[in-house]
This record gives C-alpha cells, structure tokens and sequence, in this order.
C-alpha cells in the first residue's frame, strides 16, 4: 500500500469504531431513560426504530450528493453531526420541557452520521491503492465489531465504577471520538474510485445489471443472518440458561461479536492464503449449521455456543460481499456502494423481525424463529454460486 494513504486507512477504521458508539451506546441507557424521564418503553423503542430508519435514507439519499460534495466534505459532515448527537444527548433531555424530544433531536443528528459513515467508509478504503484489498476491507469491518465490545465493556466498566446516573459525563466522553476522526479527516490524502476523467454508472444502469441484484440479495442475506441471531443472542441466553440480563449481554451478543471480528481480522490477515469464494461458502455452510445448532439442539449451553460459532461464520459475509461487488463492478461508483449499503441495513432490521415474527406464530418459541431465519445463509450460498456462474459466462 501507498504509505501516505496509511492514515486515510487508519482514520476509516476508527470511523467504523464512532459507527459502533452510535449503534449501542444508547440502547443500553434505555432503563435509564425510562426511570429518570418517565419515559415509556414503548416511546423509547421509538429510538431504535428513527436511529435505523434514517441511516437507511441516508444510505439512499447519498447517491445523489456524496459525489458532487466530495468524500472529505462527507466524512467531516458525518463526524460533526455525529459528535453533536452525543453532545446534545447528555445536554437537550434537561434542557426541553419534554425530555423525549431532546433524546430524539439527539439521535437524529447522530444518526444522520451513522448513515454516512455506513456509505463513506468501504468506498474510501476501496479507493486507497492496495495489494490486498479484501483483505483491508474485512479488517476495515472487524474494527465495527471490536467497537461494540469497547462501548459495552467501557460503559460497563464506568458505570460500575461512578454510577449509571454519570450517563452523561460517559456521553460527552465517547463525543470525543468523532470529534477527533472529523479533524483526522480534514487532512489525510484522499483518493478517488474513478480514473480522473471516468463516471460512475448511474442507478438505472445498475438496475439494468443481473449481477448488481444478486450482490444486492447477497448483501441483504448478509445483514440478515448476522443480526437474526445478534440481536436475539441475550434473550437467548437469559431464557435458555436462566441468567441476569448482564451475564446475558456478556455471554450472548458480546461473545458473537468478538467472534465475528475475529473472523473478520483472521482474513484481514491471512486472506492472501485464502480463496475468498471458498471462505465465504465455507462460512456460509457453517452459518446454516450454527442455526440449526442453536435451534435444534436441545441443551442451552450447546445452543449458546452455537451462537459464538454463528458470530465466526458471520464474520467475512459483508465485507466480503462488498469485495466482490467492487472487483466485479469497478465502475459502480459511490450509487454501488451506497445502495449495498442499504440493502445490508434492510437485511439487519429484517433478519430479526423475522426470527420475533415466526416466533410469535409458535408461541414465544425463540428457536423455532432461528430456525426459519435460516433461510438466509442458503439463499447467500445461492448467490454465491450465482456469482460464479455470471464470471465463467463473462
């Protein structure tokens, strides 16, 4: 790699670590919010569902206007709105008569950051000259998962030590972060996707492409098998082994990211040894077998370890499958990266809807939800073979 594009590397890592402090710090204040604002559960869910669905219109909305602003002006606008978001979040619930519009002021903003850097971070590293670059690329990726561990075991730790009531001292700490990347981004090197001179293809010459909508339900499978599970891990485990909520976020989501960023940092490292196609349909069988592990196999500590196993298998599905839509689409563009992008999103809001639905249908029956959401990893197996076929007939 070019050693001046080092830092542009660097800086992209940490942007996926602030992406990760903008997806779980916040849900783990929400008993917080309730007991201090009296804000109900069912308005507090509502976070959730805004923080996710506006980083899908962002994801949408920004083939149109990451190209004509440029990557550096977006990245810093990603990292401004969100530090604001954290800022306002410790500072807007006292501030307003109504608390809950403060908490929704501040996750709008920060939201709009996440959605930005959902988009901006895999094309940037994609454009720095490299040997390897799917490799990078599921480095790149690993960083998001070793964020989500830092902010549980971090806010964990410093709520133990000072008392969850100092919420909001921890909130302008994290702030810290972005607003650091933001000045990083003003001055690293950036490079561009295109050849000077060059385009990239417009979204209905995508659309008119086979191999855009299999990479496209490639992606959405991708997000949907790593989330079915993810976010179910700690239920699980409360349900299943019959332990506090606490060891249950430890034993259950904890644990699957920890191993799915090994996965991801194992090929970041390795992965000139190894057949991306083949590792990817490898872990792709291993995900079905984790599925049918946690759901069929009747011993709770067995199906606990299933969902680690499925956390490694998870692992190499997105980043590799961006990999493979860069290398096969070279002229796609930010309007490639940005539509994968939203296609992984809807994969991780439907993958667990999925799992709670058919749930229901069975009488609460966790398993038989993870079961059905097997699907997923079989229909990416699909595709992979279907990606396959379209580079022999090419």
């Amino acid at each position: 790699m070019n050693n001046k594009y080092q830092k542009t590397i660097y800086a992209c890592f940490m942007g996926c670590i602030v992406q990760a402090i903008v997806n779980n710090f916040v849900p783990l204040l929400f008993l917080t919010f309730q007991d201090a604002y009296g804000i109900p559960l069912s308005k507090i869910t509502m976070l959730v569902t805004i923080n996710f669905g506006l980083q899908l219109l962002v994801d949408f909305l920004s083939v149109g206007f990451v190209d004509k602003i440029g990557y550096r002006a977006s990245m810093i606008i990603a990292h401004v709105s969100t530090t604001a978001g954290l800022i306002l979040l410790a500072l807007l619930p006292d501030l307003l008569p109504d608390p809950f519009l403060g908490l929704l002021a501040a996750v709008f903003l920060y939201a709009i950051g996440g959605g930005l850097l959902e988009v901006l971070v895999s094309p940037i590293v994609e454009a720095c000259p490299s040997e390897h670059k799917e490799q990078t690329m599921s480095l790149l990726h690993s960083f998001y998962c070793w964020g989500h561990v830092g902010v549980v075991l971090i806010s964990t730790i410093f709520f133990q030590l000072f008392g969850i009531g100092n919420w909001k001292i921890l909130a302008l700490i994290w702030a810290l972060a972005p607003l650091f990347n933001a000045i990083v981004f003003a001055k690293v090197p950036m490079a561009s996707l295109m050849e000077e001179g060059e385009k990239g293809l417009s979204l209905k010459e995508l659309a008119g492409m086979k191999i855009f909508w299999i990479f496209l339900l490639m992606m959405t499978c991708a997000g949907a098998s790593e989330q079915a599970v993810s976010q179910w891990a700690s239920t699980f485990a409360e349900k299943g082994l019959g332990v506090s909520k606490t060891v249950g976020d430890l034993a259950g989501p904890l644990s699957f990211a920890v191993f799915m960023g090994s996965s991801r940092a194992l090929y970041g490292k390795f992965g000139e040894r190894i057949n991306l196609d083949k590792f990817m349909a490898g872990s792709s069988l291993l995900c079905i077998a984790a599925y049918l592990c946690i759901s069929l196999v009747p011993n709770p500590v067995l199906g606990l370890a299933g969902c680690a196993l499925c956390g490694l298998s998870v692992g190499i599905m997105w980043p590799g499958t961006f990999s493979k839509a860069a290398a096969a689409l070279p002229k796609g563009g930010t309007a490639l990266f940005a539509l994968m992008a939203l296609a992984g999103d809807l994969g991780c809001s439907g993958g667990p809807t999925v799992v709670g639905m058919v749930s229901s249908l069975f009488g609460e029956n966790l398993k038989k939800g993870i079961l059905a959401a097997a699907l997923f990893p079989v229909l990416l197996l699909a595709g992979i073979a279907l990606c396959k076929k379209y580079a022999k007939a090419r």
